[in-house]
Parts: C-alpha cells; sequence; structure tokens
C-alpha cells in the first residue's frame, strides 16, 4: 500500500446565532436537500480561508474565526478520498443572500428534523455538536461511523 493518494479536499461551516442555525436548501441532484454551506478547497489556500470564501460566495456572509469542529472522510469507489473539513463560528457579518447553490435561511436548530435533509447530513450535525465526536467516516464497506 503506498503512502500518497489523491484527495479531494472540501469544507462545510454550522453559522450559529444562539439557538438559530444557517442553512442551505441545495438543488444540486446529486446531494440535495438541507445542509451547511460549504464547497471545495482551491489549490494552495488555506483551510480556514476557504471555509471563510466558499460562507461568503453562498451566503453573502462574511464569517469571522471559524474553529475546526470536525471531518467527515469517505473514498467513492473508483475515486479520490474525499474529505470534508467541519467549521464552525457565530462571528459573521453581512447580508444574507442566497446564490444559485440554494436557498439561504436560519432556522431553530432544534427544528432541523422539520426539514428535508442532505443525505447523512443529521449525522453530520451530531460531529459539529459534539465535544467526543471529531470524525464522520465511511469505513472500505461504505458504512458509517461516528469516531
Amino acid at each position: 500500500m503506498g503512502k500518497s493518494e489523491s484527495v479531494v479536499l472540501t469544507n462545510m461551516c454550522m453559522v450559529y446565532d444562539g439557538e438559530y442555525i444557517l442553512v442551505q436548501n441545495r438543488i444540486n441532484k446529486s446531494w440535495p436537500g438541507l445542509t451547511f454551506p460549504g464547497g471545495h478547497i482551491e489549490r494552495g489556500e488555506s483551510f480556514a480561508d476557504s471555509v471563510i470564501r466558499e460562507v461568503y460566495e453562498e451566503t453573502g456572509l462574511t464569517v469571522k474565526s471559524p474553529v475546526l469542529c470536525g471531518v467527515k472522510q469517505f473514498k467513492p469507489k473508483d475515486a479520490d478520498r474525499y474529505i470534508v473539513f467541519f467549521y464552525k463560528t457565530d462571528q459573521y457579518e453581512g447580508e444574507l443572500t442566497s446564490s444559485d447553490e440554494g436557498e439561504v435561511f436560519w432556522i431553530k436548530k432544534d427544528e432541523l428534523r422539520d426539514y428535508e435533509l442532505a443525505s447523512d447530513f443529521e449525522s453530520m450535525v451530531e460531529v459539529f455538536d459534539s465535544e467526543q465526536l471529531s470524525e464522520f467516516f465511511y469505513n472500505e464497506n461504505f458504512e458509517m461511523e461516528l469516531l
């Protein structure tokens, strides 16, 4: 087994304000439903800068001091390993504006289950919220594990 592999790096950010969280209703056919804003990390870009950029592009908000709070990883069949860095912050400014990736809006966190969620998003939120969990992982049998 080699010591290196190709990797796709992405991010996702939970922006929160008290009991409210910012969600995006994604219109992407391959992963539709409610999720947090985020996207791909560009070559040479820091992880933190990428999440600030992605949140701005998708919401119009400029987040500050995003805190790394977990990671999701999986290896699709016949594809690169896919890693999603989870961030969260309650520091932001700007005017909320939806993008072509989906409508963004605030909801009460305890009402999240009242909406159609993106696949596995509810389990990902457990990692965002937990002090004990740090990883959402699909093993080689594509079984989900929260670590």
